[in-house]
Formats: structure tokens, sequence, C-alpha cells
């Protein structure tokens, strides 16, 4: 096999393990990041963009059900101290693996804000009580209660205050209200069902599902995606997808994890017609999950794509390979090629762009 043959194979793997490639797809929200894992989620429209794309035909309004009426995924700092949404159940050992390591990571920051220890633990206690009191709250409607305790109401001290409070699982991320996010106490909003994995046992269950939504992949492009130090990213590889999977098993197998939709939109299990295009949203986890970039989008255009400043854009993606870019005003879709479109591609995108149109005016 050649080496762009190679490179291909492995795409397309990675593609089909995503839900992005091969006609593979899930059927509800919850089955969709069960599926992945995890969707980068520090954009919410982007999140639900995310899950749109990796699902046959679920809409807006079913997606906000899952957060909101399932409970089934949530939304918390984990991963590189960013904003994901995980399994509903899969939220408290999470913050074991990251809480305190996210709070460790923003010592500069409380320093340079005057937030000691003693002032968050307060803090924390006044966002506990209020929100039991008159909750879900928004950022702006804690931040009046903090401004109670001495915390200026603008600037970043009231946001810091609040992540603290999450990332110590008092409260998290509830419904929408009016376009904007509320807190919920955590443990009424997602009761506690056992204890999950803990210390090294839960860095290994990581990088197991890492591997199951990603593969194939390797310990380096684990601590990539989860910002772990690569020392400990390594052994938590070799104590779970070293010694639990197979290099076959690393990518699901769409006959127990999702159904593939074929080129006409039928369920089935025959080869997709054409390529499988989806628009795939700003900052999603496929582009960047892995060290190596060049394997989505083609160097030549990774400027397009990451033009600078800490901006992903949405990319247009065809087998699981970038060929264009696309943004929105309003409900509106609009595309830019790499390069020229054939006739047949176009169609399809077309067709998929109508789609994303659609769940977002569902949104509105």
């Amino acid at each position: 096999m050649t080496t762009k043959q190679t490179m291909r194979a492995l795409r397309l793997a990675r593609a089909r393990a995503q839900a992005l490639a091969g006609g593979v797809r899930e059927h509800t929200a919850a089955g969709v990041v069960r599926r992945v894992f995890a969707i980068q989620a520090q954009d919410a429209v982007a999140a639900d963009l995310g899950v749109r794309v990796r699902a046959d035909g679920v809409s807006a309004a079913e997606v906000r059900a899952a957060y909101e009426d399932e409970r089934s995924i949530a939304t918390g700092w984990f991963m590189r101290g960013t904003l994901h949404t995980v399994p509903a159940e899969d939220l408290r050992w999470l913050l074991g693996v990251f809480g305190a390591r996210n709070e460790a990571a923003n010592a500069r920051r409380y320093r340079e804000l005057d937030l000691d220890e003693a002032l968050r633990e307060r803090a924390a206690r006044v966002i506990r009580e209020a929100v039991a009191t008159h909750g879900p709250l928004t950022r702006g409607e804690l931040a009046e209660r903090l401004a109670a305790i001495g915390v200026p109401p603008s600037g970043q001290a009231p946001f810091h205050l609040i992540r603290h409070a999450a990332l110590v699982g008092v409260v998290c991320h509830g419904p929408r209200r009016a376009g904007e996010g509320t807190f919920v106490l955590l443990d009424d909003w997602i009761p506690a069902h056992g204890r999950g994995p803990q210390g090294d046992a839960a860095a290994a269950e990581l990088a197991l599902r890492y591997a199951r939504a990603h593969g194939p992949a390797d310990a380096e492009d684990f601590a990539h995606w989860s910002g772990l130090p690569l020392s400990l990213a390594r052994r938590a590889w070799a104590a779970g997808p070293a010694k639990t999977l197979r290099p076959e098993d690393a990518a699901p197998d769409e006959g127990e994890a999702g159904d593939r939709v074929d080129g006409r939109g039928a369920v089935g299990g025959g080869d997709p017609v054409g390529p499988d295009v989806r628009l795939l949203p700003a900052y999603d986890d496929y582009l960047l999950a892995y060290r190596d970039r060049r394997l989505v989008v083609p160097p030549a255009h990774e400027r397009d794509v990451w033009p600078g400043g800490g901006v992903i854009r949405p990319v247009v993606l065809a087998d699981g390979v970038a060929v264009g870019t696309w943004g929105r005003k309003g409900h509106e879709v609009r595309t830019a090629a790499f390069d020229s479109w054939g006739p047949s591609l176009a169609r399809v995108i077309e067709k998929e762009s109508s789609a994303v149109s659609e769940f977002l005016s569902g949104g509105a």
C-alpha cells in the first residue's frame, strides 16, 4: 500500500469512528455523544451542529431535549480546560480527572484577579445557596449575588468563580433561557449513580474512550487531545487501549454503534452512493483531536481553516477530508471551495447546506 493509500485509509477509519464518513450516523443526540464521547462546546450553536453532523435527521429541539429533558448529555470544563459536552453519566469521574488539574492551571489567573482560596470557597457557598433557592440562574444573575461579597460584577472575576464552583462539583450547566445558558446544582440536575473510575483507573478509562471514538490513534494523540501530561497519557494508554484493544478494535463497529445511511438518505448496509459530505462546525473535535492536521486539511489550505488568533473555521468535509469552508448569516449557509467542485459534489454540498439551514431555523 502506498503512503497516499495508507493516509486515506487512516483518515477514513478516523472519520467513520467519529460518524463523519462512510455513511455512518447515529439516530439520537445521546447516541452521538456516547459514540464520540466528547463534543467541544465553548460555542453552544457549534456544539449543537457537532451533534447534528453525526446524526440522521436529529433536530435542534431534539438536541436541546437531550440536555434538558432526558439529561442524557451534559456540558462541563474537561479536556484542555475547555467546555465539552459528554455523556451525563460520565461527568463526575471526568471532574475527578480534570477538576483539580484545571484549578491548578488557573492559579495564576486567580492571583491576578485576587481570588484567593478563602474567597473561592465563600463564593461557591453563595452560588450554591443562590441556585438552590432561585435557580436555574444565568452568569449575570450569579454575578449579582457575588457582588454582595465584594466581587465586582464586571470583569472576569464572576466567571472564574462560577467556573470554580463547577470544577469542584457544586454546579453544572443547566437549561438555556432565551438562548442564554444557566447553572443548576449538579446533584439535583444529574443525580449520582455509582462512584465511577478514580485515579489511574479513570485516566486509563479516558484513554480507552478516546481510542474507541478517535482511533486509529496513539498515546501522543491522546495527550494532545486530553491536555494530560505526556508521561501520564502514556501510562494511561498502556493500561487502557494498549491492554484492552486490538488495533482493529480502536474504531467503533457500525453494526453495534451506528447505522449507515446511503447517499440517497436511506438507512441500510450498502456502500454510500457518491461522496459522504458533512458540514463540520467550528472548533469541532475532528479538527482538534490529533497531532497531525494533514490527514483532514490539505496543508495548502491550513490557513483557510486556522487563520490565527485561536479561530478554527467550519469546514466542508467530503469522505472525511476538508474541501472548503463554510459560514452562516442567520440561518443562511454560505460555502467556499478550496478548489473548484464538480457538479455532483456541488449538488451534495447544497443538499447538506439546506439541511444545516433547516436545523438552524428549527433552533430559533
